[in-house]
This record gives C-alpha cells, sequence and structure tokens, in this order.
C-alpha cells in the first residue's frame, strides 16, 4: 500500500526516526543525581501510587527544595509502571507553539507517541493542544508519564488551558507529573474535588531528622542526635540549605562546634537565597521582604506601617503562592522561613545600619496598639527602649505571668535583661513581681512600697495601680494576711471597674485571680464560709470551662466541701478542676495540686493507697520539698515514702512540737495553703503505713513561726489531730495530750484527738469526757469518734453497747465508701467482728478481713513449716495482703496484673495449706514469714 499525503501510512514514514532540535535534545534528558543525595522512599512511593491512581501529580516548593532531584530519583530507582517522558521548562515555551513543540518531542523520544502519529500540520485553536498529540495519545494502550519540571516558568493562561484540555481528553492515558515552585494556572480546585491529583508540598520535600542525619552521613559528617535536632529545626527541613550546610561543614575540624558558631548571614546558604529569592524580586518587594524579616509573623497592615506603602497584602500573597519562602498562617498573617529571616536581618543591618532599631519601634507601637502585648513587648526591648517596655507590662495583665504555674511567661522572662538602673514606678513593680514570684514577700513588698511613692492618683497611672493591688494581694495570700488580702482585693476591684476592658485579652482572668486569692486568704485565717462565697464568685466570672483561670477556685472549692464533710461533692468538683486544667496542660502544675491532694485525701479515707500515691505524685517538686524539707525518698516504697513524696528529714518522734501547739504560719517559696495540706496528707498516708517518725518529721517541716507571716487557725486544725495521732503511734501519749489543751474550745478532729490520746494514756474517762455526746462533723471524723466510743465499751466488757455504736459507724461510712476509718481503728474490731460477724453482712464495701473474718484452723499443722518455700514476690504479695490491701490495691502497688496476683495467692495457699488469705496471713505470721 502507497502512501498518500495525510494518509497514516504516509505520516509513519515522516515520524519513523523523529529527531529533536539540538538546543532542546539537552532539556529531554533526566537529569543526573549526585552520590550525596538521600532517596527517600516515603516520597518515591507516593509518586508511584499517584501517577497509578491520579492523572495529575503536582510536585510544589520553594527553591532548593529537592523537588528536582526527588523525581529524578525515582525514575531512575523506581521506574514508574508506564514509560516516561521529561521536559525541562525553559522560558522560550511559554508560547503555545513552542510549548508544545517541544511536548511533542519529549514524547517522541521516550517512544510513547504510536510511530502511526504525524505532526501538526497547521496551528491547534486557541486554549487547545495540538490534534496529533491528543489522537496519538488516544491510541495508546497504556497510560505514559510526562514530567514537566520548572513548570512556574508557565505563565501563559492559553499553555495551561491546552494542558488542562488535553489530560481531559486523552482517554486517560496521560499521567502528568508537574514540577514547580508555585501553583500552576490549571484549575486545581476541580482535581481535588475530583480527588484527581496527588500533591507533595512544601511540608512534604522537608526533610525529617532521620534524613537529615543520612544525608550528612553522605556527605562524611557525624553529628549527635541533639545537634542533628538544631540543625533540622533551624533549617525547618530545607534541603538545600541542609546541603549547603554540609558542604560548608565539611571544611570545618569540628562540625558541632561549626553548627553552634555558624552565622547563616555569612555562608554559602545566605547567597543561594539572596540570589535566588531575594534578587529575583521587584524593588518594592525586596523592601518588604527586608523590613518585615524583623517580624516572627507579618501582618498586611504592619507590613505597610513598616515600608510606608500600601500593598503589603497583594504582595505577601504572590510571594506566599510562588513560594517564595513565606508562608500563610491562620487568618491574615504570613510569616517567613526563619532562616531566610535570619539571612535578610544581616543583610538589612550591613545595608541599613540604623534602621533595625526604628522598625522594632515602629513595630512595638503598632502591636501594642493592636493588643498584641507579648510581640509589642519583645521589640520594645529590641529597641532598647525598656521605659516602654516597663510601662506596658506593668500597666497591663501580662505581669500574671510571673505567676503562671508553669513558670514565668515569655514577656517575663524578657524582664531578666532589664537594666539595674532603670527607675520609675512601673520597674519597681516589675522587681516586686519577681520577688513575689520567687516567695520572697520582703523584696516584694520592699519594691511594692518604692512604686507607690511614684504613682499617682492621675487616669494614666490607673493601669499601674491596678497592678500595685494585684501585687499586694499576691503578697496577702503567700503571707496569710487577711486585712491586706481584704484591702487589695477592694481596691483591685475598684479600679479594674473605671478602667476599659482590655481587647487583647482572649479571657478577662483578672476577677478570678481576686476572688481566688481572696479565698485562699480567707480559708487560712480560719473563715471557710467566706472563702466559699469567694470562690462561687470567681467560678461566676469564669462560667466556661474554656476559662484558663477556673480550675484553681473548682479546686479551693473541693478543699472547702472535703473539710465541711461533703465527700461526693468534693470529689466532684476535684475531678472537674483536674479535668480542667488538663486542657491547659496544667494538671501537674501548683495550682492545680490543691485538686490532687484533695482526691489523695479521699482515697485515704476510703484506703486505696494507690490513688493517693497517683495524686500525691502530681503534686510539684516545688511543693513536696517545701512540704518535706529535703528530698523525696523514692525508695521506701511500703513506708510511703517516695509514694506520696514524704520525706524523712531526721526529726525525731516528738519532733513535730515541744511541749505545746505548733503556731503556724506560711512559710517562703510557695502557696500556704498547698504547703500545709500536703503535709497533712503525708502524714496522714506514713501513718497508715505504720510510720509515725515520718509523719512527725512531714508535719515539723510544714511549721514556721508566726513572725513570717499570719499565724493561721485552719492550720493548726489539721497538723494538730495528726500531729497528735503521730505522738500516740509513736508511744508518747502524754505529749499527745499535753499538745492539746484540754481548755480550749475544739472542733471534732481536736476532740477526736484529745480522746484518742487520753484513751492511749489510760485515762478512758477523760477520753470520754473529751468526746461529745452526739458526734458532729464531717462523716469520716463522726466514724471515728463512734468507732473510739465502740472501742471503750468493747473494753469495758458492754458488748451491746460496742455493737450499737459500731452499726452507726457502719452507716455513717457507707454512703462515701469511708474504709479508712476501720483500716485505723486496730485489732480490737477484727475481733469484735469475729463475735458478731452479722454486723457487717450488709456491708461489702468493707475490706474482705473485715467482712468475713477467718475462723481458725484447729490442730497442730498451724506450726507446720511450708511444705515449699515462698518466693520473694510471694513475700512481696502477702506483705500487702497483711495491710488489708486488696487484690486490685496489690497489683496496682507492685505493678502487676490482677491475675498474676491472684496466680501469687493461689501459690501461697497451697504452700501455707491454708485456703484463705487471711489465714495465710496469720499462719504467715505464727511462722515469722512477715
Amino acid at each position: 500500500m502507497t502512501g498518500r499525503p495525510g494518509h497514516p501510512a504516509g505520516a509513519l514514514r515522516r515520524a519513523a526516526t523523529p529527531r529533536a532540535d539540538p538546543a532542546l535534545a539537552g532539556r529531554l534528558g533526566v537529569p543526573p543525581v549526585p552520590a550525596t543525595f538521600v532517596r527517600r522512599a516515603r516520597l518515591a512511593d507516593r509518586l508511584t501510587r499517584g501517577v497509578r491512581e491520579h492523572p495529575l501529580v503536582l510536585v510544589d516548593g520553594p527553591a532548593g527544595a529537592g523537588k528536582t532531584l526527588l523525581v529524578c530519583d525515582w525514575l531512575r530507582t523506581s521506574p514508574p509502571p508506564y514509560p516516561a517522558a521529561w521536559l525541562t521548562v525553559e522560558a522560550e515555551d511559554n508560547s503555545p507553539a513552542v510549548f508544545w513543540h517541544d511536548v511533542g518531542q519529549a514524547l517522541r523520544r521516550a517512544g510513547a507517541l504510536p510511530r502511526a502519529v504525524g505532526t501538526a500540520r497547521r496551528a491547534a485553536p486557541a486554549g487547545r493542544p495540538p490534534r496529533h498529540l491528543a489522537t496519538g495519545l488516544g491510541l495508546r494502550r497504556d497510560p505514559v508519564v510526562v514530567v514537566l519540571d520548572e513548570f512556574e516558568r508557565i505563565t501563559d493562561p492559553e499553555v495551561a488551558t491546552g494542558l488542562d484540555h488535553l489530560l481531559r481528553h486523552c482517554a486517560g492515558m496521560l499521567r502528568l507529573v508537574l514540577v514547580s515552585r508555585n501553583e500552576p494556572l490549571l484549575p486545581l480546585h476541580r482535581y481535588r474535588a475530583a480527588d484527581e491529583i496527588t500533591e507533595i508540598r512544601a511540608a512534604d520535600l522537608a526533610f525529617s531528622e532521620e534524613e537529615t542525619s543520612a544525608l550528612l552521613t553522605r556527605h562524611g559528617l557525624a553529628l549527635s542526635g541533639p545537634d542533628v535536632r538544631v540543625l533540622t529545626g533551624r533549617t525547618e527541613g530545607w534541603a538545600a540549605g541542609l546541603r549547603l550546610w554540609a558542604l560548608a561543614a565539611a571544611r570545618s575540624p569540628d562540625c558541632g562546634r561549626y553548627l553552634k558558631e555558624f552565622e547563616a548571614g555569612h555562608s554559602t546558604i545566605a547567597d543561594f537565597l539572596l540570589a535566588e529569592v531575594l534578587d529575583t524580586q521587584p524593588a518594592g518587594t525586596r523592601d518588604l521582604l527586608l523590613r518585615t524579616s524583623i517580624l516572627d509573623r507579618i501582618h498586611p497592615a504592619l507590613a505597610d506601617a513598616l515600608t510606608g506603602s500600601r500593598d503589603a497584602e497583594r504582595i505577601l500573597d504572590e510571594l506566599a503562592r510562588a513560594n517564595a519562602f513565606v508562608t500563610p498562617l491562620n487568618g491574615p498573617w504570613y510569616r517567613q522561613h526563619p532562616l531566610f529571616a535570619e539571612i535578610l536581618r544581616v543583610h538589612l543591618r550591613a545595608r541599613h545600619p540604623g534602621l533595625p532599631p526604628e522598625l522594632h519601634l515602629a513595630a512595638a507601637r503598632w502591636l501594642q496598639r493592636a493588643g498584641l502585648l507579648d510581640e509589642a513587648l519583645r521589640h520594645a526591648v529590641a529597641a532598647d527602649r525598656w521605659d516602654l517596655a516597663a510601662a506596658w507590662f506593668a500597666g497591663g495583665p501580662a505581669v500574671d505571668q510571673f505567676f503562671s504555674s508553669t513558670g514565668p511567661g515569655r514577656s517575663a522572662a524578657l524582664f531578666d535583661a532589664m537594666p539595674a538602673g532603670l527607675e520609675g514606678p512601673c520597674a519597681e513593680l516589675i522587681r516586686a513581681a519577681r520577688a513575689l514570684a520567687a516567695g520572697d514577700c520582703a523584696a516584694g513588698t520592699a519594691h511594692l512600697d518604692r512604686a507607690a511613692d511614684g504613682l499617682t492618683a492621675a487616669e494614666d497611672d490607673a493601669p499601674a495601680r491596678l497592678t500595685a493591688a494585684v501585687l499586694r494581694l499576691v503578697a496577702a495570700r503567700l503571707t496569710g494576711s487577711a486585712p491586706g488580702a481584704v484591702e487589695a482585693a477592694r481596691t483591685a476591684d475598684r479600679l479594674r471597674r473605671t478602667l476599659p476592658a482590655d481587647p487583647g485579652r482572649e479571657h478577662q482572668v483578672l476577677p478570678v485571680r481576686l476572688f481566688t486569692d481572696l479565698a485562699a486568704v480567707r480559708l487560712w485565717s480560719g473563715d471557710p464560709g467566706a472563702a466559699r462565697a469567694a470562690l462561687l464568685a470567681a467560678v461566676a466570672e469564669a462560667p466556661g470551662a474554656e476559662h484558663p483561670e477556673r480550675y484553681e477556685p473548682l479546686g479551693l472549692l473541693a478543699l472547702v466541701e472535703l473539710l465541711g464533710g461533703a465527700v461526693g461533692p468534693a470529689e466532684r468538683r476535684a475531678r472537674q478542676a483536674l479535668a480542667e486544667a488538663g486542657t491547659w496542660e496544667a494538671e501537674g502544675t501548683g495550682r492545680a495540686a490543691i485538686a490532687h491532694l484533695v482526691l489523695a485525701w479521699i482515697a485515704l479515707e476510703r484506703g486505696d493507697p494507690a490513688v493517693v500515691r497517683s495524686h500525691a505524685r502530681r503534686v510539684p517538686a516545688a511543693e513536696a520539698g517545701a512540704v518535706a524539707g529535703g528530698a523525696v525518698d523514692s525508695g521506701a516504697a511500703d513506708s510511703g515514702a517516695g509514694d506520696g513524696g514524704v520525706v524523712d528529714s531526721g526529726a525525731g518522734e516528738s519532733g513535730a512540737v515541744d511541749g505545746g501547739a505548733p503556731v503556724v504560719g506560711p512559710g517562703p517559696g510557695g502557696d500556704p495553703l498547698r504547703i500545709v495540706l500536703g503535709a497533712v496528707v503525708r502524714a496522714r498516708f506514713a501513718l497508715r503505713n505504720g510510720d509515725p517518725r515520718r509523719a512527725l518529721a512531714v508535719l515539723a517541716a510544714a511549721e514556721h513561726p508566726g513572725a513570717a507571716g499570719e499565724p493561721s487557725p485552719w492550720a493548726r486544725g489539721l497538723i494538730a489531730p495528726v500531729a497528735a495521732e503521730a505522738l500516740v503511734a509513736a508511744g508518747a501519749a502524754g505529749a499527745a495530750v499535753g499538745l492539746l489543751p484540754a481548755g480550749e474550745a475544739r472542733s471534732p478532729e481536736l476532740a477526736l484527738a484529745t480522746a484518742r490520746a487520753r484513751f492511749a494514756a489510760g485515762d478512758r474517762g477523760a477520753a470520754a469526757r473529751a468526746l461529745p455526746g452526739t458526734p458532729a462533723g464531717p462523716p469520716a471524723t463522726v466514724t471515728r469518734i463512734l468507732l473510739l466510743k465502740a472501742e471503750a465499751g468493747a473494753a469495758d466488757g458492754d458488748d451491746r453497747t460496742a455493737a450499737h455504736l459500731l452499726t452507726r459507724a457502719l452507716a455513717t461510712a457507707r454512703p462515701d465508701r469511708l474504709r479508712g476509718p476501720f483500716l485505723e481503728a486496730g485489732p480490737w474490731l477484727a475481733a469484735f467482728l469475729r463475735r458478731r460477724p452479722d454486723l457487717t453482712v450488709d456491708h461489702g464495701w468493707l475490706p474482705e478481713p473485715l467482712r468475713r473474718p477467718a475462723a481458725p484452723v484447729p490442730g497442730p499443722a498451724e506450726d507446720a513449716p511450708p511444705v515449699e518455700p515462698l518466693s520473694r514476690r510471694e513475700r512481696e504479695v502477702l506483705e500487702r495482703v497483711a495491710q488489708l490491701m486488696s487484690t486490685q490495691e496489690v497489683a496496682a502497688d507492685l505493678q502487676l496484673s490482677v491475675n498474676t496476683v491472684k496466680t501469687h495467692l493461689k501459690s501461697i495457699n497451697r504452700k501455707l495449706c491454708t485456703s484463705r488469705r487471711t489465714e495465710a496471713v496469720r499462719r504467715a505470721r505464727r511462722l515469722h514469714l512477715l
């Protein structure tokens, strides 16, 4: 068959040996990959999946992000499942005729067009590719991959429209991979909506720490893990920056030291970015980039203020679209790549030495007017305008940062460098805040007095006077001064109502803080009713769970309710406080400590040592140290030393008191409420574990002379009963009696402590007279009073009265499952219940040994040795069973599973020839195994 013009056979002969233009040939081959290239399988796999699943793959990132090398390596080492053609786009391709000619040549070189397809004979309609390309692709049996590198050079909409048309009308035989610095003009939104695109963006191209380490290894370098992390973070994984740094570091004898001394502004990285990014921009864009390099984030209006222009929004948007190391953030904000900004700042100082301070000051004023105080302060300091910084900081809510439960905030830390010679009331207020945050009330008060001397009644000084009143209230809380707290709170509340609301604050926290601090002082001074009212007002000022200050008053409310006997509501409040603290990542901080201690106290009353330890561990180390006066003994697990943060400071058994009631005042370096409450909880836990010496040491460390602050009847009411109980347990009943004078009006807790001390001293009559006829107070206290009365009755042989009182005690403790008083009652209770097991029939919440007292096992077998020695772990299990722990508690304490503990218990019973855990404990004691 002979060929005719236009016939496929004629076209076949004409296209049989296509030849590319020699100038074009170099752009049709896949560029080489350097030996130091790090192959990243995660991205290569995405490219392979992309060409299998989608018609369009976009690799989009800034200059030097490693886009081209990634695709080159993929084609060379992980060939796609289809034939591939490559074209490096040049500026002249920004013309439809040239572009389509070059694409056709790339396809022919790859053998991707059927030989039967000819070349175009006439120009295609506008916005359409040449007909022969669409026809040729449509004749294929499998797709072809076309890679267009440096596609950012295509700015002609007609070329982009034609490419989109070809992609949609080639019967699915084209897989297009675009490598570009910016988003192409194709209608990407349609591809995204139809799930027809795979995108690899700048964030995907960023090197991970592992990839950075591999790259350095390829260059013969070795950095430690932390140094690799620093380098990756500083470059944000930018490929070219990492490679250029590695090349420079290879010439240094110590690459680790080179990293620390590396100055990005004078390096090959700077040369690259200045040439590839900055110098390619118009003059106005270069000026904006240089001037805004001083900012952590850029607002278009702020950029206009620094440049004096009105087109920053357009320029920033264009830079972001072009991947010119400018990234959009939330809302209207942008940011420069940190390394790029660092280089630009060096360039700015070199070109305009006096300009940076002026820019910082202009930025500070704009940010302060916008209510962005933290950023404004940083720029004011950079401009060396400490006077402005101090006035803005002390005149606003930022002073709260010194008292953050997680430590001073970013702006507060700025003032560590405040010049010592800076004068004025605002500087004195900042010094006062720092001193009070460190617990130095004397220095803080002195600075407050000097600040007061410089403040006037003028309206301009009202914000600073408000800050002074807030700091006075902080000082009153630390010293426990109720009159000072009331005066400071009234002054602060009056001033805050005269000032306009601060629009820059997401939450108005000041009223909450005022009521909370006032409540803490009220409670310290022994007025729980006034404290509760203030706390309810604090919660009312923060009605939503998203308020950042609400969890502290909730924790204090839980404490007030617990001390008032409302165990259930206290537990709910404390858990709510910790849940809300968790939303602010503050559940392990000082302000959440009260809630943890309340839950630990409740767990003590319920006989749950594992929960006690769990919450006590969450109290910050600073608080634990303030309570204990030393380092935590983490090794004394069974005695409660490390588990609850209890510390053995070496005090003697009577070291907590010496012949009289302690005068308790707040100590330095912490909130006195938390210090005292933490000491009481830890001391009670030590007593529960049979360690009165440790309990006395903890209480002694929490006592301070009244000169350090106002004495606290609340603190004395908590500490004295526990101290007396510890003395009784230590065998010093006489000292316990002397601790609690007979003529003093007593709370139920003090009355109980007095009766216990008298009872232990052998004076049952005095003990009976010390107890109220009709017990009142918190359920746990009432339960203990009834148990003590029952013990006295049983000791006198009056089992009927003892049984009646025990029944009342069980009924009182049952609603809140208060097992603690029964665990503390001593051996008389178990002996009594052996005679009267009927009393516990309806009380399944009691510890098992009290619910089902063991019957004695007759016979001489009790004295026989075990059939097999107990293992170390079995002894550990048995020791905890002897402490009346449940199976779950033993498992938690030993960090074993419940099933493992049950297995050990079965083995113990087998070896000791017993059938129940109580029998095993009794027999082990007879055999001196415990």
